[in-house]
């Protein structure tokens, strides 16, 4: 019979630990999973310097981009603009003179719309419109004679009245579209409201009352919808020689053509000051870049071509080619606990025609979890946004980050079974 032995059985079994740790220990550290990298974030350096657009601080004034268009070309790649590129002046509302005439035009449209180059239905001067024309021309208002009995269509009426800013014809439209002038404002308040132009306010169909009035921002918002409508854009691009009866008409919206700024309304009243609304277009390599804009109590007309001019002159100055996302930039810096280092760098550059007004607002960054990797190994994605839309690119590793080896593997026991452990939960 057999004696049982205590140093005998501790011994036997100090060994087996010493295997059974020697055997999880091994192949844990050799096999296991490494740790993963640290990750910090960083910011690249701008690639260009901010160039405001340059606005008057008197009246107010705001400009806010429409889109890019390929050089030569007059189609537009249209981006809505959420917010203006810049804003100068009062925020609040103003009185705006005959740019009410622009929304009266687009309002009239909405509910009597035309086809490209169609004259549309036509209309019979009433008592009302010519007593309107008779009372108008008495207080110096702007008018376009009109006569009872007369037949003038659609078009005719709204190229006098975006063309020859026409007092007698905003009011003739309005009764002629929606019954009556206070019919029509309901209608235009409610139209406004529904663009997102809920600042402005229509008290009349004309201008002339000062409680007619509207923000910078919402008045260059403005600008950039009727550029954007057919009807209107026909009217100013093709101005008319002749209305009904062959009467001329003035066309009051052209200003500073050379400076490549097409006018939309320009006004002038003692509770408004001088008012514009326009579009102006700036080349830029290949491409050219279009933005709306609205000034509105400029103290006169001479200020109004320095304070356009030195916007043009800060738009040339602003828009170009700007890289959103530059190729090599880096994002992020990794570093592994055995000491190798890397940067997430942009892997396909991200460019776009735009006025560089201010700094970017940053980027979002997204990053896989890893521990190794090669140069070039994707390791997430860089997002920022650019007029409303977002644009992103991957971000790759611009060096490799190794795998330490075995020795450090076995010299580092805590960090790799830690990784293990994690990789398990």
């Amino acid at each position: 019979m057999s004696r049982f032995r205590p140093g005998r059985f501790i011994g036997v079994t100090a060994g087996t630990l010493v295997i059974l740790a020697v055997g999880v220990y091994g192949p844990a550290t050799l096999l296991g999973p490494l740790p993963a990298v640290r990750a910090t974030l960083s910011t690249p350096a701008a690639a260009a310097e901010p160039a405001p657009p340059r606005l008057p601080a008197a009246g107010a004034s705001a400009v806010t981009a429409i889109g890019t268009a390929a050089a030569g070309s007059e189609v537009v790649d249209s981006t809505p603009a959420t917010e203006p590129i810049g804003v100068g002046g009062k925020t609040d509302a103003l009185p705006m003179a005959s740019v009410a005439k622009i929304v009266t035009a687009l309002v009239v449209l909405d509910a009597k719309p035309l086809g490209a180059g169609d004259a549309g239905p036509k209309l019979t001067i009433s008592a009302a419109d010519y007593q309107d024309y008779i009372d108008y021309s008495a207080s110096y208002a702007r008018t376009v004679a009109v006569f009872p009995g007369e037949s003038w269509t659609e078009r005719e009426l709204l190229q006098s009245l975006v063309l020859g800013s026409s007092n007698n014809h905003a009011d003739t439209l309005a009764r002629w579209a929606y019954g009556s002038v206070p019919e029509y404002l309901t209608a235009a308040n409610a139209w406004l409201t529904k663009n997102g132009l809920g600042a402005t306010h229509m008290a009349d169909a004309t201008g002339l009352d000062s409680a007619t009035a509207g923000t910078a921002t919402d008045l260059a918002r403005l600008a950039a919808i009727a550029a954007a409508d057919p009807i209107i854009a026909e009217i100013i691009a093709a101005p008319a020689s002749s209305l009904a009866g062959r009467r001329g008409v003035d066309n009051t919206t052209a200003y500073l053509p050379e400076l490549g700024i097409i006018g939309i309304s320009r006004s002038y009243t003692d509770a408004a000051g001088v008012c514009f609304l326009f579009t102006a277009r700036v080349d830029a390599g290949d491409s050219s870049f279009t933005f709306a804009g609205a000034f509105v109590g400029e103290p006169d007309y001479d200020t109004l071509t320095s304070d356009l001019t030195a916007l043009m002159e800060s738009a040339q100055a602003g828009i170009g080619e700007l890289p959103l996302l530059a190729k090599g930039d880096a994002y992020v810096r990794f570093e592994s606990i055995w000491g190798d280092t890397a940067s997430g760098v942009v892997r396909t550059a991200k460019t776009q025609v735009a006025w560089q007004s201010a700094g970017s607002d940053g980027a979002t960054v997204k990053l896989d979890t890893f521990s190794t990797g090669r140069a070039g190994k994707v390791v997430g994605r860089v997002s920022t946004d650019a007029a409303g839309s977002l644009v992103s690119s991957p971000l790759v590793l611009d060096r490799a980050i190794s795998d330490p080896g075995l020795g450090w593997r076995l010299l580092h026991p805590v960090p790799v079974i830690a990784a293990l452990i994690a990789s398990r939960d």
